[in-house]
């Protein structure tokens, strides 16, 4: 691999002998793995049962190494939510936040969604996300990925940091920044990394990321924990920004993440003397991952914190008479749930999050989409299904290997075997593959044309 010059004699002088033993990349190929959606299922089971070659990862508990040219994008699984593709080190992070069911967590940086995803996992359904993108488009994949992966009690947000901020000041127990960074550890993977690569992209990131960082910490709950973490080696948007940080806040402690059981210290000679750099947590090519830095912050329990702006109770929404039918019939857990509408939608909110002071932010999706009413008559959502599936009370029961499997996810109609007429939901080894109508015993795919494996 060569590096950028400016790059490399960056590390080398910082590295000495040393730089050519970290930069030894410990796999040929860029690292590959999948990182296992717990809402579905436990890791031990996913082991057990996978049909692909799949190796546990040292950087995580529910994250898997595979074969470099494995990819998982059409595999019934990752339609279903099971899993996400991520390089094992980039499951780190979220890990090591250890949030908890009831938690409030927010992502400040969250698309593509893998984090998110590990987040919303370890919430099992307690609790509230808000998982925030500044870049429209991304935030838009970003609400695809939750919405595979059911996740039902998040907030998906298309906001600077700052007005969330603003908002929301001391409302959250947990805070990942997964900051926008000078990717220095994807110059294997990404080739556009190293051709843009220079010192003043280094400079912009380093002083976006500390921005990003001034909004977190005022999000953050007295006695909350902030994870920050990049994809580059750069000291300024590393060691040296944390030393900043801290510099700045002394109501946060850095937590000595020395028995993570991955990577190696933080390196002294990248900040600042009286920073414990040997605190934070590095992956270096060398230990199994593209590159990653970690660090992770604790806000005292006596710190002061703005009061935020009480919400505005949201107006009730009479449930439609469609609904209320279609829900009885096929969801009865969710007959009685509030609902809220979406534009055409309705939506079954986040739960909780009718106490965030949301209203002058733009939220792109506020928890599940349940369908909508046309020409009388209740059209489900897909996003419905595929976060409340496997409550259906009819059911159309694949396996990975059935051959019906593999057309659903092509459109087509398939024959029913357990499922009745009417709506049904399509599982795969009992995961949600969204939705079909039964009639005359065949399922009519209602599965979404842009999600489909048509190639």
């Amino acid at each position: 691999m060569e590096f950028p010059k400016d790059f490399t004699a960056r590390e080398q002088a910082l590295l000495g002998a040393r730089f050519e033993e970290l930069y030894a990349y410990a796999t040929p190929q860029p690292a590959r793995g999948v990182t296992v959606n717990t809402l579905r299922c436990t890791p031990e089971w996913f082991a057990q049962h996978v049909d692909f070659a799949a190796e546990p990862s040292s950087f995580c508990a529910s994250a898997f190494t595979t074969a470099p040219d494995f990819r998982p994008g059409r595999h019934a699984w990752h339609h279903a939510g099971v899993l996400y593709a991520q390089e094992p080190s980039a499951s780190a992070p979220a890990a090591l936040l250890d949030v908890r069911p009831g938690m409030r967590v927010a992502d400040l940086c969250a698309a593509p969604g893998g984090k998110t995803s590990q987040l919303a996992a370890a919430l099992q359904g307690q609790g509230l996300l808000l998982a925030n993108e500044f870049v429209a488009a991304r935030a838009e994949i970003l609400r695809q990925n939750l919405e595979r992966m059911g996740v039902t009690n998040a907030i998906v947000t298309n906001e600077d940091t700052a007005r969330l901020a603003a908002a929301l000041p001391g409302q959250f127990d947990r805070v990942l920044v997964d900051a926008p960074c000078s990717g220095e550890g994807m110059f294997r993977k990404e080739a556009v990394a190293a051709a843009q690569h220079s010192d003043a992209l280094v400079a912009h990131c380093a002083e976006l990321g500390a921005e990003i960082l001034e909004n977190a910490a005022t999000l953050l709950a007295p006695g909350g924990v902030l994870v920050y973490s990049t994809c580059t080696f750069a000291p300024a948007e590393d060691e040296g920004q944390m030393a900043a940080f801290l510099a700045k806040h002394p109501e946060f402690t850095l937590c000595d993440l020395s028995g993570c059981g991955f990577g190696r210290p933080g390196e002294e000679n990248r900040a600042p003397a009286d920073f414990p750099a040997e605190y934070c947590r590095r992956i270096w090519p060398a230990d199994g991952g593209e590159g990653h830095f970690m660090a992770k912050l604790q806000k005292a329990a006596d710190a002061d914190t703005p009061t935020p702006r009480k919400a505005k109770p949201a107006k009730a929404l009479k449930a439609p008479a469609e609904w209320l039918d279609f829900a009885k019939a096929y969801f009865p857990a969710l007959a009685a749930c509030p609902l809220a509408g979406a534009g055409e939608w309705l939506l079954l909110p986040a739960p909780g999050s009718e106490t965030l002071n949301t209203g002058k932010l733009r939220v792109v999706r506020g928890g599940a989409l349940a369908g909508s009413v046309v020409k009388k008559r209740f059209q489900p959502a897909h996003a419905l299904f595929m976060a409340y599936g496997t409550q259906c009370t009819n059911r159309e029961e694949l396996t990975l290997h059935d051959p019906r499997t593999a057309a659903w996810l092509r459109g087509e109609e398939i024959d029913a075997a357990t499922a009745q007429n009417g709506w049904c939901a399509v599982l795969v080894d009992g995961f949600p593959l969204g939705c079909g109508k039964v009639s005359g015993g065949r399922i009519k795919n209602h599965y979404p044309k842009g999600l489909r494996n048509l190639q």
